[in-house]
């Protein structure tokens, strides 16, 4: 787009320290895991995107990027059509950015710098007017980790088969009885497991599944009376109520409002 390379291969050798990129992608589409030398911000415009690694599933609307360190091994996978705008950024000039990967705010601000630099050629005149925007850029680029819904990963084949299985069926009435059977152990023994590999408790862990089902569908168009529906809830104000229990919004807010700057993971 913009008359610029989509091919992430292109900008991570560039001689600028930071370089953007703009895709245009269709429901569904996955990108197998890679990573990266350089420092990357993912950012939809439109849609979510659902940010895989070795320690579990983000799932990124939005109003939200995903800070992905360079050299981490990752994945993704788009709900709704995505318009990707990300930046690569070299590890030398981001020495005040995070150093594990994270959700984090994309402020009004921000979101009009990233735009315009994915219009931005990539050997721009460091000393004209697109430097100074990549300057501000990357001050701009001092983000504050979110709370995020994210899915831990138990890295223990027994237990993530039994997360396999609740992902593939998540509108199920999953229950730790349940799931230990699936896992042939106790329920005692699977609680004490999988609470020590995930932090969090199986229940837990089928919510935040559900959760993350439902912002999956709810980012694809899937109406709200339909998700419910799918994830087992009577009624969609049911459904409603626990989302913004949960996540502190509407289904509808969580694709909209702006998350609070100052919020800490």
């Amino acid at each position: 787009m913009y008359g610029k390379s989509e091919d992430r291969d292109d900008y991570q050798h560039v001689p600028r320290p930071l370089a953007a990129m703009a895709r245009d992608l269709p429901d569904g589409h996955h990108i197998p895991p890679h990573r990266h030398r350089r420092h990357q911000l993912l950012y939809g415009t439109t849609g979510a995107i659902t940010v895989t690694t070795a320690h579990g599933s983000w799932i990124v609307p939005a109003t939200r990027a995903a800070w992905l360190p360079a050299g981490l091994t990752h994945a993704m996978t788009c709900a709704g059509a995505v318009a990707m705008r990300t930046l690569y950024i070299d590890p030398a000039a981001a020495g005040h950015l995070p150093a594990d990967p994270a959700v984090v705010p994309v402020s009004p601000l921000l979101r009009e710098l990233i735009d315009e630099a994915t219009r931005i050629p990539v050997a721009y005149d460091p000393d004209g007017r697109d430097g100074a925007l990549m300057r501000l850029l990357l001050l701009q680029l001092a983000p504050e980790p979110l709370p995020a819904l994210h899915l831990p990963a138990p890295g223990d084949a027994q237990l993530d088969e039994v997360c396999a299985a609740v992902r593939r069926d998540p509108g199920a009435r999953w229950s730790t009885a349940d799931l230990a059977a699936h896992a042939h152990l106790s329920p005692r023994g699977l609680h004490r497991r999988f609470t020590a590999a995930t932090g969090m408790s199986p229940a837990r862990w089928v919510q935040q599944a559900r959760l993350l089902h439902a912002v999956t569908l709810l980012a694809a168009g899937t109406p709200v009376t339909a998700v419910a529906g799918a994830l087992g809830y009577a009624t969609p104000s049911a459904f409603t109520a626990m989302f913004r229990r949960t996540l502190g919004t509407t289904p509808s807010g969580y694709f909209t409002a702006a998350p609070p700057a100052a919020a800490s993971r």
